[in-house]
């Protein structure tokens, strides 16, 4: 009951924003038609310095950090993140005539408050982010315990377990729909729980990893350019690239290209083969003067070179908002999410009613 109170409320804000979100990018998609798709051509994409110029021209002095590629259906999407960050923007660009079709503040992006909400609370982040952590480490625990709580001891007791008993009085209705759902769902929250917390709690993130068997960082890193050969320098090396980069990966749905933001910099290059999913996306990066590819030492590095741990490891968001098994998985994390906030408010009720009135002898047979 402690427990419940103290992490109910928490626990109902992030669940029903995960609800909120479970369908952004099909929505986004839907109601971004306008800027977010182009007509194809018979002709090549503008070259990604060209993007940037374009891009850049309408939010001068903000720090560009990637153009990306889709579909020839697809306009290019420009995204400008503040290095503190203070700010992020994206940019729609039409990439056969460099129209730009969209300038969107992404602070303002009602799915991006969403996610605010989801992952701090709105509160500062660092404030938020340990909010939520804890509260749902407590929901965890409140879901096994309840569990427990819940397993029937007989027969007669199984057969009043696992269905909900419509034509009863508002208070059993409101128990068996706290019991019965939990116990259909429980399965499924845990799992977006956990999910959640390696997001933001290190020490459950390594500790899965390492049990897995991973023996790289789980910290992105970017490898460093070497500055010794800026007098041989290749030039437009970003342009460059992502010409080298469509040819080897011709079934790459989505290519952001990365520029480097300091001499020393990088040039990174994601590719994606699944657009609806992040997990297989190769990282790859480049010496900005050499364009030679640079190894790495964690988990976002070439797909190819992923060990089964590293996969899991990648796969965490995509578990973690169903989209690793498609629409279903995505329908099934959304129920999973509206079940989880209906908990607090069906076990305040039942507290509620439990305060309010003296449970008689057949209603604490009930209870």
């Amino acid at each position: 009951m402690w427990l419940g109170f103290t992490s109910g409320i928490i626990v109902f804000v992030i669940a029903v924003t995960g609800c909120l979100y479970a369908f952004q990018a099909e929505i986004s998609a839907m109601s971004g038609k306008s800027y977010q798709q182009v007509v194809p051509q018979n002709a090549p994409y503008l070259l990604p310095t060209q993007i940037k110029q374009i891009a850049e021209a309408k939010l001068p002095g903000k720090h560009l950090h990637s153009v990306q590629y889709g579909a020839r259906d697809k306009a290019v999407v420009v995204t400008f993140y503040g290095l503190d960050p203070d700010y992020y923007y994206a940019i729609y660009v039409n990439p056969y005539s460099g129209e730009v079709l969209k300038v969107k503040n992404m602070d303002r992006d009602f799915f991006r408050i969403i996610l605010m909400g989801h992952y701090y609370l709105w509160l500062p982040h660092e404030v938020g982010q340990r909010i939520a952590i804890y509260s749902t480490i407590i929901f965890v625990v409140m879901m096994i315990t309840g569990l427990i709580l819940w397993w029937p001891r007989s027969k007669a007791a199984a057969r009043q377990r696992f269905s909900i008993k419509w034509s009863a009085a508002w208070r059993r209705k409101n128990y068996d729909l706290h019991n019965v759902l939990g116990f259909y769902m429980t399965w499924v929250v845990i799992f977006i729980a956990i999910t959640g917390l390696v997001f933001g709690w290190q020490l459950l993130a390594n500790a899965i990893y390492k049990t897995a068997g991973g023996k790289k960082s789980l910290t992105y890193a970017e490898p460093l350019s070497d500055t010794t050969k800026i007098a041989q320098a290749v030039s437009m090396p970003v342009d460059k690239l992502w010409l080298q980069v469509q040819q080897e990966h011709r079934d790459a749905e989505t290519i952001d290209m990365h520029f480097p933001s300091t001499d020393s910099s990088s040039i990174e290059v994601a590719v994606n083969t699944d657009a609806d999913t992040y997990w297989k996306t190769d990282y790859r990066f480049f010496d900005q003067y050499t364009m030679k590819e640079l190894p790495v030492n964690h988990i976002y590095g070439r797909f190819k070179d992923a060990k089964a741990a590293d996969k899991l490891l990648r796969m965490n968001y995509d578990i973690h908002v169903g989209a690793i098994w498609g629409l279903p998985g995505k329908i099934l994390a959304f129920c999973g999410s509206l079940i989880a906030a209906s908990l607090p408010v069906t076990g305040f009720m039942i507290w509620w009613g439990r305060r309010k009135k003296k449970p008689s002898r057949k209603s604490r047979r009930l209870y």
